[in-house]
């Protein structure tokens, strides 16, 4: 594991709290284009943080196993998730046997990885027709207040301190993109923007004094303290 992605471990109450789930309309277009249903699917999410797809997968019915390499995340998942198994691993190393799975779940992982180690381990313990599912969870630019904030945070930490997203390659893959929006607190919104790696490496000084800035810049546009986070969920399906 890479320092930034470690970074999360001391931050898992935090991410727990604060990071957005999914909607419905994503495990729908999972189940499209997978051709398969979710609920009694044998499925492993990978890179599962604190349970946010995990918990959802479960709601769907799957049979769900997450795969969590990180110390603080996994005792944060086992504290929200106590009926779920959660094994210790990364999508480089799965600790699972082979053709056992019907789904193999990245929510927000799959940049953590390296495709060269990660997508072997994918066809191995993938069932044929099994399928791997990506998929990356991002504010939408196209509403301006998002863009006018994203192009603070790229001027602030560089383009190189945000996470590359690339798609398997030699893989047949299938893009969906699903929009959604949730309504929050200014406060859970600065939260949310703090537990993205960048900042947790920053520390806690620089960190405040972004959000104090960003705070005052938002408050005008949310008179009433309630921000409407608009997402694009970009999801890619690769069946085995």
């Amino acid at each position: 594991m890479t320092k930034r992605a470690r970074s999360f471990d001391a931050a898992a109450a935090l991410y727990g709290a604060n990071r957005p789930g999914y909607p419905p309309a994503l495990f729908d277009a999972v189940e499209e284009l997978a051709d398969r249903k979710l609920a009694g699917a044998r499925v492993a999410d990978v890179g599962a943080g604190t349970g946010i797809a995990t918990a959802l997968l479960r709601d769907r019915g799957a049979e769900v196993l997450a795969v969590e390499p990180g110390d603080g995340m996994a005792a944060e998942f086992r504290r929200a998730n106590p009926g779920i198994p959660v094994v210790r691993g990364d999508g480089d190393r799965l600790p699972l046997a082979g053709a056992a799975f019907d789904f193999l779940t990245y929510a927000q992982a799959w940049h953590w990885t390296d495709a060269a180690r990660s997508v072997p381990e994918a066809r191995r313990v993938l069932r044929p027709g099994g399928a791997l599912a990506l998929w990356w969870n991002d504010l939408d630019t196209a509403v301006p207040w998002i863009a006018e904030q994203d192009e603070r945070l790229r001027a602030f930490f560089g383009v190189s301190g945000l996470p590359s997203r690339e798609c398997p390659a030699g893989l047949d893959v299938t893009t969906r993109e699903v929009r959604w929006s949730r309504r929050i607190p200014l406060a859970m919104h600065l939260a949310n923007t703090a537990s993205h790696s960048a900042f947790l490496l920053l520390g806690e000084d620089g960190t405040r004094a972004f959000l104090d800035a960003e705070r005052a810049r938002l408050a005008p546009l949310f008179p009433d303290g309630t921000v409407e986070e608009r997402y694009v969920v970009t999801l890619n399906v690769a069946v085995m």
